[in-house]
Parts: structure tokens; sequence; C-alpha cells
């Protein structure tokens, strides 16, 4: 996360930069606000600093704005979050009274009375947010937008209308993409390094009389390892083709990842998905798998890209993620042996399964019984925030 700095106080129309990081800012205000009586959990915390990251909020009507759709959860807490948010932000806390302990962040008398008076002065009503007029109800507006951003995270693509999948896939192409790393041939120089760099360290000594004074050392190079996502886009995997097109897309874009499709046969879709603009780039890839919405031959893709691709290097050490419901048209055991070969040059396998969302789910089709000892980790990846557990599984060093 950038080092993103806000401001404690001064002007509302301030840019909201310098003083403490932004981690800082959602850890105390997190504290204060539980301190001050309203429950906040640390997901919350965590997805309150990175709505500011992608804001960027330049007025503390804006950062308190950001607060409400991610911290407040209910429409009777909104009084509360907006008396703390002033007692932190806007300096309303009386120091001398509050003597800075964290159980006595709720203003004092006589900082509302400060309060009252400078909103006195400023035309607006003693009840009234910044950026609100009398009987406007912008917390509520605000709240709405919160209840409905936070069951649209939660919400199965399948269920999703297409104004909320547009807004989904959206979403998605900007979540954070990293992948683990593996150390390389090349070498580095490094304080700690295990081999001495012979020829630096004789380079050096031509300064000190031909003596080694100073011995260079070395160590290999990190590099990200390669990621491959294989995506199942027959009929039955339909709901979730589009969310998953956009974030193939934003990893070729910026991990370049490798992306493949399937229904009855392998296609690979990078070259497609390469393209800055996502609306060209996803016709271009519909253009190009003639197989959309077809059958299931899981087993045979796989095998596919093994004898194409896999074997040639393309897989050796990298992380795949192979995203499908597992229901095999064809020949399970095939797919058992093939997810076996796959296993044994990968790094690591993460199967993305969005029917295992289901309370119910059990791992017995054919397909997915076949494939499941081959694979590290098993994850849904049928929502926003399912998404983000994703990411952590591509992102786990092993």
């Amino acid at each position: 996360m950038a080092d993103r700095r806000v401001s404690r106080g001064g002007d509302p129309g301030a840019s909201v930069l310098s003083v403490v990081t932004l981690g800082e800012v959602a850890a105390h205000f997190g504290a204060a606000l539980r301190a001050g009586g309203l429950a906040v959990s640390p997901e919350r915390e965590a997805r309150f600093a990175l709505a500011v990251e992608l804001v960027r909020p330049l007025s503390l009507a804006e950062l308190a704005a950001v607060g409400r759709l991610t911290l407040v959860t209910d429409r009777a807490q909104l009084q509360l979050f907006n008396q703390l948010f002033d007692g932190v932000f806007r300096g309303l806390l009386d120091p001398a009274e509050s003597r800075g302990q964290a159980g006595e962040l709720l203003p004092t008398e006589s900082s509302q009375r400060q309060a009252e008076s400078r909103r006195s002065a400023s035309g607006r009503p003693s009840g009234a947010r910044p950026g609100e007029e009398e009987g406007e109800t912008g917390g509520d507006r605000l709240l709405g937008l919160a209840s409905s951003e936070e069951r649209l995270a939660h919400q199965d693509f399948a269920e999703c209308s297409e104004g909320e999948l547009d807004r989904l896939a959206e979403l998605a192409a900007q979540l954070p993409l990293a992948v683990p790393t593996r150390r390389s041939r090349r070498r580095r120089r490094h304080s700690r390094g295990g081999r001495v760099d012979l020829r630096s360290t004789l380079a050096g000594a031509r300064r000190t009389g031909a003596e080694p004074v100073r011995l260079v050392r070395s160590a290999r190079r990190p590099r990200p390892r390669r990621l491959v996502m294989i995506a199942d886009v027959s009929g039955s995997m339909e709901p979730y083709t589009r969310i998953y097109l956009h974030l193939f897309h934003a990893a070729v874009r910026a991990a370049r990842a490798e992306a493949f499709v399937f229904a009855t046969r392998l296609t690979r879709l990078t070259p497609e998905l390469a393209e800055r603009d996502p609306d060209l780039a996803l016709r271009r890839a519909g253009a190009a798998a003639e197989d959309w919405a077809g059958g299931t031959r899981i087993g045979e893709a796989v095998a596919e890209f093994n004898d194409r691709w896999g074997r040639r290097g393309l897989a050796r050490g990298a992380v795949v993620v192979v995203v499908s419901d597992g229901w095999e048209g064809a020949n399970p055991a095939r797919l058992g042996e093939e997810m076996g070969r796959l296993s044994r040059m990968a790094h690591r396998i993460v199967w993305v399964n969005p029917r295992s969302a289901s309370p119910t789910f059990r791992p017995e089709t054919a397909g997915m019984a076949a494939a499941l000892p081959h694979v590290d980790q098993l994850v849904s990846g049928h929502s926003l925030v399912a998404l983000h557990r994703l990411l952590e599984a591509i992102r786990a060093e092993g």
C-alpha cells in the first residue's frame, strides 16, 4: 500500500496530506471508534484504508464520506460516527480534558460549544454536516450506498444483474495482484550474500594496492514466479466468465500472466488480453474462443496445455490457477492423470470452484474428485470478497 498521508485538522477544504501515514490513520481511527462505543472490525479498518487509497479524498468532507461508506453498518450509528470523526479529524476534542486517553474521545461540552459557534458562523444549522443543508438526508443516502456496496461485495456473481456485473468487473480489474518470488540464476550485490563476488572484489582491490581489503558479496536475484490462469468457459460457468476475463485481462497487463480458456478445447488468449482497452480485449478474446459456452472437457484441455505449453517451460515453477466447477463431460480419470502431471511441473495449483461456496458443497463430482488430490488450495471465488481470498492464495509462498 502506498505511503499516503492524512492531516488531523485544519481547513475542511484543504488537501488531506502530510503528518501521519494512511495505515496509522486507519488503525488509530478504528481504535478511536471502538473506544467511543462504535464496533469496528479490523477487516473494516483495512477496507477504509483501501477505499481512501482508491478515492484519494481531497477534503475532510470526502474523507468522512469514505468513512461512512466503509465503517458504518447501521443508520443508528451515524450520529456517533459523526461525533467521533469530528473529534479525531476536525480538532473538536478538548486535549486538556481528554488528556490523550483513548477512552475519552467523545467531544467535551466545551468543544461542542466551539463546534456550535463555528457552525452558526458558517450559516449551517447546528445539526447539519458539512455539505448538507437543512432537510437533506445525506447520511441516509451514504448509508444506503454503503449497504448496497456491502451487499454487492458479498453477492454471488451468478445472482447479479447486468449493471451489477459491470460494476463488479471494474472492481475486479482494480484488485492488487501479486505473485510469489523465486531465486533466479542471476546474482546481485548483497551485504549478507553467501558468495564472494570475485570480479567486484578484485576490481575494488585496484584502489588499495591490489589488496582485497573489502570482500564484495552477492546473492541470487529474486524474480516473480510466472502466473498461468486457465478458465472454464463452458455453459455451466457462464455466470462467472465475464468477471474472470476482466481479472485475466488485468493479470496479463500487470503481472505478464499467461491466460487460457477452454470448453471443449484449449485456447490461448494472452495476445488478445494484452490489449490495453478492456472492452476491445474481451471482444477479441470472445472471437478467438470458438467453443464459448459449449460442453466441458477439462481433462483434454489440461492435457493439451501440458503437451503444448507446460512441459516446454510455461508451467515449470509457476503458480497455476484453474477456474472451473469440475463438471467433467468426458473422462475424469484422464483429468486426474493430467492434473498429476501439471502438479509435478508447477510450483502451486490453485483451483477456483464457485460452487464450493455453498454450505452443502462436497467434491463428489467425478471431475472435481479426480483433480482435488493434485490441488494445493481450493477457493470459491464466487464474489468480490472471495476474489480477495483468491489473490491471497496466488501470492502465498507455499
